[in-house]
């Protein structure tokens, strides 16, 4: 019965997030309504994002710099340019902005992009999962209850703007949440000997286009 009890009086937190556009470069956005109301608390949602999708950094700073994102990624250095085989997941914390339409209820967007994966067999998509965002609060001005929440080992501020610590914490009671799913386009395994055979080919016909021209147009002492 006190189990039951707790459960009702911490009413679930949901959680939604949306893949946006098409294609590799996606807007991934993320919707909380809180369980309780929340006033004068900062809301973020704490994001692992596999190897096969990352946040630029580059990008982030500059939305960041006009006030469209606020958010922090561990680890601060990424290669944008590492395929899925050869990355590693990444961390990311954004920070949630209140909706006017529901007064328990933060939204925020952030860019992600799709990696290169290898080509595979039989197939001409590889899946990303992405597991539901895990919701943070940091009230550094008010009280939470004991019963519905807990101290998460975060360690950053409360908000993006400042330096100052504060306690974050994360939901006992956390519901069964859904993931996501990006699907992104691969090559096929089967056809690596013809486009490696049409590389080679094109690599040899424009090398030798640009050796002719440099013969014929060139002035060589």
């Amino acid at each position: 019965c006190v189990t039951l009890d707790v459960q009702a009086a911490c009413r679930d937190t949901t959680v939604t997030q949306e893949l946006l556009k098409e294609g590799f470069h996606r807007d991934l956005l993320v919707k909380v309504e809180l369980g309780e109301d929340a006033g004068g608390c900062a809301v973020a949602a704490q994001m692992r994002l596999p190897p096969g999708i990352y946040v630029d950094p580059y990008e982030l700073a500059t939305l960041q710099q006009h006030n469209l994102t606020k958010a922090v990624l561990f680890p601060d250095v990424v290669d944008v340019e590492a395929p899925e085989y050869l990355a590693r997941a990444l961390v990311l914390l954004l920070f949630l902005e209140p909706d006017a339409r529901c007064s328990r209820c933060f939204r925020a967007a952030v860019p992600v992009h799709a990696r290169y994966h290898r080509p595979a067999r039989g197939t001409h998509e590889a899946s990303v999962v992405l597991e539901s965002p895990e919701v943070l609060l940091c009230c550094c001005h008010s009280h939470l209850s004991a019963e519905c929440w807990e101290p998460a080992e975060v360690d950053t501020p409360c908000s993006s703007d400042t330096s100052s610590p504060c306690q974050w914490h994360t939901a006992k009671h956390r519901p069964a949440y859904e993931e996501s799913m990006l699907r992104v386009p691969v090559g096929l395994r089967e056809h690596s000997s013809l486009v490696c055979a049409l590389t080679l080919l094109t690599t040899g016909l424009c090398s030798g286009l640009i050796l002719a021209a440099a013969c014929k147009y060139g002035h060589f002492s």
